[in-house]
């Protein structure tokens, strides 16, 4: 799924493949490799039964804008919100997991150390989508990396839902 998706930068103007936005992302913090960075990650889908999601990638320079990269899934089914939001959550907990894998054979284990990466889920304290944040939490961060939640997920509820 991953390897075969495409994803769409602005700056570039133009759609990658994931292995052109790993070494994308790669040239982007090698421009200024004293700069702290941090990697989220979200996913986002429209409100209905058959759906779309929107898995997209930021890597920020703290203090310092950054960058955004999305791509779009075919359309799947999703009978409840649940379902829907289940379904974002392992797509960024399995991207998250193979953009690592490829991003630490070039920046190193120890980059990975100090939080620099961050999976944002699309579930808050207030909404629908109270009743699942404990569990998607502990869902993301049973895979060892931590969870952002709404408000401050902006990552999946500002960047993928532009493109849903």
């Amino acid at each position: 799924m991953i390897k075969e998706a495409r994803f769409y930068n602005q700056t570039l103007g133009r759609y990658l493949t994931f292995n052109e936005l790993v070494e994308e992302i790669y040239n982007y913090m090698s421009l200024a490799p004293q700069a702290h960075y941090k990697i989220t990650v979200g996913s986002d889908s429209m409100g209905s039964n058959d759906t779309q999601f929107v898995t997209a990638v930021s890597v920020l320079k703290i203090g310092n804008g950054g960058r955004y990269f999305w791509t779009k899934s075919n359309v799947e089914h999703c009978s409840t919100l649940r379902d829907r939001i289940y379904k974002e959550a392992v797509r960024s907990i399995t991207f998250v997991q193979e953009l690592k894998s490829q991003l630490k054979d070039k920046l190193g284990e120890d980059f990975f150390w100090n939080g620099q990466i961050d999976v944002h889920v699309d579930v808050g304290n207030a909404g629908k989508t109270k009743e699942f944040v404990e569990s998607v939490v502990g869902m993301v961060k049973g895979y060892g990396f931590n969870a952002i939640i709404k408000p401050n997920s902006f990552t999946a509820s500002i960047l993928a839902d532009r493109h849903t």
